[in-house]
């Protein structure tokens, strides 16, 4: 018997714009210690499925329109308010996706997590604050003792997510839902946290219903997948046999477009390749594989070249130099170091940083969070102070930070951003958006000039000269990173640093952001510095990669020799945790 079964569940959201059909006839079922995965892209309908389950939906808009989800023989849509509370956070809890905007700042991390024991138990305080922590260590939070009083500010992402996961097992539920707890996570600690639910099923016999984008995950951690697409279950079975043999054009085009490090095409398929939408005489739809999909892969399938670390170059090839880089940054001493006159402590993010970045190719810079990846590219930039060290672009010094001498050079150099949302002005239409670096630099004779220009880079990035009256919020994600791209390029650059740019992407939209880079490199010439921590994306990218721990470059080197034969252990422990989705 099943521990919880869906039946054709349907949950509709009715606005003033339509109805969206967020889970369309949704079935399935999990076994009592089973880890199915759930997954597709946003907007597939994954975590509204979960809400759904739990109650947890505002009605309006969203409404359950049919359908039956059935726990342990026991009916949940139908079930009263006070006895789903009874089961909610008890017998059935849920990790959240982003901790930091679930967890209450205002509460200590010890007291959020014995609450779900005070909430749904006969417990003391001590009781509970016992049980929290013994939690706290078991899901492998250091110090657990000392960290307990500790507000979610002042944990790191991994160990806000831990903190997430003892909070809902402190109860000892049957069931876990995780929605993607893993994401934009460090491989790393990714790889520890799956590890975790993998222990934690043997260890309690726990359920988990395990909702993701990310194929490889999937792959790592569950038993059976749940494959979904427009609110629609596409395709479900045993992980060997879905990933090895996928019969669905949406699940072979997702397992296509995801780079690997055995990947051999110089631009990524995508899902719209695969996929192709034929309408019934009754005017219904349905989903086909595209035709000449065979033919369009062995295109595609060409030798990323293996011309190394620019062996034979001339001097004349090199764009930038770093050498000796250093950015010390004072974490301050608070008010009781001030008064006791002590010297604040100093964080060396970049501690002493050499690199050398050739034209036209990419530089691959990968590490996990708080290494100093993002304020090493914004360093070269002059976007933050540096304390010592030479940056040198074509051979020439650039200025420092602040001098009006470092204006040509701003030209010459850009960056895209990790969030394309909250690096976009949403006061500011697209045009004017990228205008707007043109009228800093001088570019275009007259409105009218720079109007065609921008209108001339939205197609060049795939997008419609319909769009530029829009704004940022009247876009996808992907989207709107094509427009950051767009904007990166409306003053002509050399060189663009690529700051976790596909980071917590769908593999597809991802896929389309990574092959856009690619062509615009080759169209252009561009020189890249690309920073991610997902190092299957920086071997797709990258012709060579510098791995960068605790501010220093621990390994540099050609792409294929860094991952075929890595010399530093730290390199070897990121290449191990990657998930890998081959059977």
């Amino acid at each position: 018997m099943s521990l919880l079964e869906l039946k054709n569940l349907k949950t509709y959201f009715h606005t003033r714009a339509g109805t969206t059909r967020a889970v369309d006839d949704v079935s399935f079922s999990i076994g009592q210690g089973e880890i199915v995965g759930v997954v597709g892209e946003s907007g597939s309908g994954k975590s509204v499925t979960c809400h759904t389950m739990l109650g947890l939906l505002p009605q309006p808009p969203a409404k359950v329109e049919g359908g039956s989800v059935v726990f342990d023989g026991e009916e949940l849509l139908h079930l009263a308010q006070p006895l789903l509370r009874a089961i909610r956070g008890k017998r059935i809890s849920m990790i959240f996706q982003d901790p930091m905007s679930c967890l209450n700042p205002y509460l200590r991390v010890l007291d959020q997590v014995a609450e779900p024991i005070l909430a749904h138990e006969n417990a003391s305080r001590e009781e509970a604050e016992e049980r929290a922590l013994a939690m706290m260590k078991k899901v492998g939070i250091r110090d657990a003792e000392q960290r307990a009083r500790s507000f979610p500010h002042e944990f790191s992402g991994g160990m806000r997510q831990r903190a997430m996961i003892a909070m809902a097992l402190v109860t000892n539920p049957d069931l876990l839902l995780a929605d993607e707890p893993t994401t934009a996570l460090d491989v790393t600690v990714q790889a520890r946290i799956l590890k975790l639910l993998r222990d934690l099923r043997e260890e309690l016999g726990i359920a988990v219903l395990f909702v993701t984008h990310d194929l490889g995950v999937v792959a790592d951690v569950a038993d059976r997948v749940v494959v979904m697409y427009q609110g629609k279950v596409v395709e479900q079975g045993a992980i060997r046999d879905v990933f090895s043999n996928p019969s669905h054009p949406y699940v072979k085009g997702l397992l296509a477009c995801r780079p690997t490090f055995d990947t051999k095409y110089r631009i990524l398929p995508t899902v719209e390749d695969f996929l192709e939408t034929k309408t019934e005489p009754d005017g219904t739809t349905r989903l086909e594989e595209r035709t000449g999909m065979k033919d369009r892969l062995a295109e595609l399938e060409k030798a990323i070249p293996e011309d190394g670390n620019g062996e034979g170059s001339s001097p004349s090839d090199l764009l930038l130099s770093v050498e000796d880089l250093r950015v010390h940054f004072n974490s301050g001493g608070g008010v009781l170091g001030g008064l006791l006159g002590s010297a604040p402590p100093t964080v060396k993010a970049v501690d002493g940083v050499d690199l050398t970045l050739l034209k036209g190719r990419t530089l691959g810079l990968v590490g996990e969070s708080g290494c100093g990846k993002t304020t090493l590219g914004r360093a070269i930039l002059r976007l933050v102070q540096t304390t010592s060290g030479s940056i040198r672009y074509e051979g020439e010094e650039l200025p420092a930070q602040g001098s009006p001498e470092l204006l040509p050079f701003r030209k010459r150099m850009q960056i895209i951003f990790q969030d394309p949302y909250a690096s976009l002005n949403p006061r500011l239409t697209i045009e004017q958006a990228l205008v707007e670096p043109m009228l800093v630099h001088g570019i275009g004779s007259s409105q009218s000039e720079r109007r065609e220009r921008v209108a001339s880079l939205l197609e060049e990035v795939g997008l419609s000269s319909d769009h530029l009256l829009r704004y940022p919020h009247e876009f996808s994600g992907g989207q709107r990173q094509r427009i950051c791209v767009a904007r990166a390029l409306a003053v002509e650059p050399d060189f663009i640093v690529c700051d976790e740019c596909v980071s917590a992407m769908d593999v597809s939209i991802q896929a389309q952001v990574l092959n856009l880079l690619r062509e615009l490199q080759d169209k252009r010439g561009l020189t890249y510095l690309f920073i991610s921590h997902d190092l299957s994306v920086v071997k797709f990218t990258s012709d060579e990669i510098a791995v960068m721990k605790e501010g220093r470059i621990e390994e540099f080197g050609p792409a294929g020799q860094i991952y075929g034969n890595p010399q530093s252990e730290y390199t070897r422990e990121l290449l191990e945790a990657v998930p890998r989705a081959e059977f």
